[in-house]
């Protein structure tokens, strides 16, 4: 049997920690800043883990 590709647009986005959890960057940054107030943009600039429910789902397309 081949061995499984891991999914390359998702090992884009997600970044490996020191202890072994997986880091996610937020979603709806990239335009219509405007309509955003300042407090919600300052938090979606800080990345956060995968939640434990998604975990398990994203480890068997990264293969690792």
């Amino acid at each position: 049997m081949p061995k499984m590709k891991t999914k390359k647009a998702l090992a884009k986005r997600v970044k490996r920690t020191g202890s072994g959890k997986l880091k996610r960057s937020h979603a709806y940054v990239s335009h219509f800043a405007a309509n955003k107030t300042q407090k919600q943009k300052r938090k979606l600039r800080k990345s956060s883990l995968i939640s434990p429910s998604d975990y398990k789902r994203i480890k068997n397309l990264l293969h690792n």
